[in-house]
C-alpha cells in the first residue's frame, strides 16, 4: 500500500495525476501508517500537492486538502515549519476556506511543539495573517484562528509576541472590522486571560479587558448581553473573579440589575447578568455571593414568580445551580416560605409549561433535592423532603405521570428526579408506601429507549447502593434490584418457545 502511496505521489509532483488518481490518493493516505508516510515523504511530493491548491478547482482543491492533512499529521511539527513555512503563509490567502483552516490547523499543532513554536514566534508576517483570518467572513476559519491564536498565548513568549509588538495593533486594527469581528477578538482575549493570573495581566495591559468591561457596562443593552457570556467565562477562574471584584465589576453588574426595574429593556441582558450571579454563586460561595449582593436573589425569586417564560426559565436554572451544592440549599432555605411557595410553582410549571421549560424544571428539581450520603444529616433530610413535598400535593405521582408520558426527555426528566432522591431514607419509604412503584422501577417494559433504558439503570443503581434500602424494602424487594443491577440496563429476558407439529 505505502508503495502505491508513493507512485500516485510521484505523479502529483510531476503534475500528471488526473482527478480519479487524487481521489485515490485521498483514499490511500488513510490506510498507511504515518510512520511509513513519514519515511517515504519528500519535499516535492508535498510541494507538488501545495502547487496543485493554486488552480480553480473545487473539488481537486478538496482531495488534496484531504491528502495533505493526513501527510502533515505524520510528520514532525519542527519539519513542517521550517520546510514549508513558504506554503503555509500561501495557504492562508487562500479563497478557498478549507485551505485556511488546514493551514491554521497546522500552525496551532507547530505551537504545541516547544522546538516548533519559535519558528512560528519569529514569523510575524504569518502570525499577522491569522490575526486577519479572525474577521473572516466564515466563522470555521474565525474560529480556527482563534484556537491557534490561544494556543500561541500559552507561553510566556507566545503573549509577548501577541500582546507586547506590533501584532496588538493588528489585534486592534481587526476588531474594527465590525461588531461581530470585536467579539470575536473579545472571545479570545476572555480564553486566554482564563489561562493565568500571568495571561491576564498581558491582556488586562493591553487594554483589550477594559474595553470589553466598558461595553458591559454601557448603554447598549444587546451589547450587554453578549458581553455578560464572556465575562461569566472568566469569573470561572479564580484570578479572574479577584479581577473582576478589585475592578469593581461585579459590583457595577449588581448596580445594573438595581436598576433594571426603570428599564423596559432590561428582558435582553437581564438573563445573563442573574446567570452571572448564579455561577459566580456556585464557584465561589453561595452564602457570601448572596449576602454580599441580595439584589441577585430577590430577582432570581421576582423571575421566578413572574409569567414570563423565558425568565421563569433562567430563574429555575439558577435555582438548580444555586441548590446543588449544600451551601446553596442552605440560602434557600433561609428565605423559608417564600422558596417553598416558589418549589409548589416550579412543580406546577414541571407538569403544565411547555415542553422546554418542563425539562428545565426537572432538572433544577433534581439538582436541589440530590443530597450526597456522607452530607445527610438529620437537618438537611428534612429539609430535603420538606421541598419534595411541597412541589405538589402528591409529588411521587406527579413525577411518576411525567415518567409514563411517551416524550423520552420528559420520561428521563422525571426518572432523574427520583434517581436525586433514591438515596434518602425518607423518600425508600415513600417509595415503598406507594402502591406499585417499586414494580414500575424493576419493569424493564416501560422504557422504550436507550435513553430511557440507561436513565433506568442509574435508578436502580442509585436504590441498590444506598445502604438504608435493604433495611426499608425488604429482602425481596432488595435483591430484585441487585439482580437488575447485574444484569445491566440492556437485559432481555430469553422467552423459550416450543415447537409444534405442522406450524409455519
Amino acid at each position: 500500500m505505502a508503495e502505491a502511496v508513493v507512485e500516485l505521489l510521484e505523479r502529483a509532483a510531476r503534475r500528471e495525476a488526473p482527478l480519479e488518481e487524487l481521489r485515490a490518493l485521498r483514499l490511500a493516505v488513510q490506510a498507511v501508517p504515518p510512520a511509513a508516510l513519514r519515511a517515504r515523504l519528500s519535499d516535492d511530493h508535498l510541494g507538488a500537492l501545495f502547487a496543485l491548491l493554486s488552480v480553480n478547482d473545487r473539488e481537486q482543491v478538496s482531495a488534496c486538502v484531504s491528502i495533505l492533512e493526513r501527510l502533515l499529521q505524520a510528520l514532525d511539527p519542527v519539519y513542517v515549519i521550517q520546510n514549508l513555512r513558504a506554503e503555509l503563509q500561501k495557504g492562508l490567502f487562500h479563497p478557498d476556506d478549507s485551505v485556511k483552516i488546514l493551514t491554521i490547523s497546522q500552525v496551532g499543532r507547530i505551537v504545541e511543539n516547544s522546538d516548533a513554536i519559535t519558528e512560528i514566534l519569529n514569523s510575524p508576517e504569518l502570525l499577522r495573517q491569522i490575526i486577519n483570518c479572525i474577521g473572516g467572513e466564515k466563522i470555521a476559519v474565525a474560529k480556527e484562528a482563534i484556537k491557534s491564536l490561544s494556543r500561541i498565548a500559552q507561553t510566556r513568549d507566545g503573549l509577548e509576541a501577541l500582546f507586547v509588538s506590533s501584532l496588538l495593533s493588528d489585534l486592534k486594527n481587526v476588531m474594527a472590522t465590525n461588531d461581530v469581528v470585536r467579539y470575536r477578538v473579545y472571545e479570545l482575549i476572555v480564553e486566554i486571560s482564563s489561562v493565568s493570573a500571568d495571561s491576564l495581566n498581558y491582556c488586562a495591559n493591553s487594554g483589550l479587558i477594559s474595553e470589553l468591561m466598558g461595553e458591559l457596562t454601557g448603554d447598549d443593552v444587546l451589547v450587554r448581553a453578549t458581553c455578560i457570556e464572556m465575562v461569566t467565562s472568566l469569573a470561572h477562574t479564580p484570578h479572574g473573579r479577584q479581577y473582576l471584584a478589585q475592578q469593581g465589576i461585579i459590583d457595577k453588574i449588581s448596580n445594573i440589575i438595581v436598576g433594571a426595574e426603570s428599564d423596559p429593556f432590561s428582558g435582553f441582558y437581564l438573563p445573563g447578568f442573574v446567570k452571572f450571579f448564579g455561577n459566580l454563586a456556585i464557584v465561589d460561595s453561595p452564602q457570601q455571593i448572596c449576602e454580599r449582593y441580595p439584589v441577585f436573589m430577590e430577582k432570581v425569586f421576582e423571575m421566578a414568580e413572574s409569567h414570563d417564560p423565558t425568565m421563569i426559565g433562567v430563574a429555575v436554572d439558577t435555582l438548580g445551580i444555586l441548590g446543588s451544592n449544600v451551601e446553596g440549599k442552605q440560602v434557600l432555605q433561609k428565605t423559608r416560605s417564600r422558596f417553598q411557595n416558589l418549589l409548589n410553582r416550579i412543580g406546577h410549571q414541571a407538569k403544565n409549561a411547555p415542553t422546554e421549560l418542563r425539562l428545565r424544571c426537572l432538572d433544577a428539581i433534581s439538582s436541589l433535592l440530590y443530597l450526597p450520603p456522607e452530607q445527610q444529616t438529620e437537618d438537611l433530610l428534612r429539609m430535603t423532603e420538606s421541598w419534595f413535598m411541597s412541589l405538589s400535593s402528591q409529588p411521587l405521582e406527579l413525577f411518576r405521570s411525567i415518567s409514563t408520558q411517551p416524550f423520552p426527555d420528559l420520561h428521563c426528566g422525571a426518572l432523574r428526579v427520583f434517581t436525586a432522591i433514591a438515596n434518602q431514607p425518607w423518600a425508600q419509604k415513600l417509595m415503598l408506601d406507594t402502591p406499585g412503584f417499586v414494580e414500575y422501577v424493576v419493569d424493564r417494559s416501560v422504557e422504550p429507549d436507550k435513553a430511557s433504558k440507561d436513565a433506568k439503570y442509574e435508578l436502580v443503581k442509585a436504590l441498590a447502593n444506598s445502604k438504608t434500602i435493604a433495611e426499608i424494602f425488604g429482602n425481596q424487594y432488595y435483591l430484585r434490584l441487585r439482580a437488575y443491577l447485574r444484569e445491566g440496563p440492556y437485559y432481555v429476558k430469553a422467552v423459550s418457545t416450543t415447537a409444534v407439529e405442522g406450524a409455519e
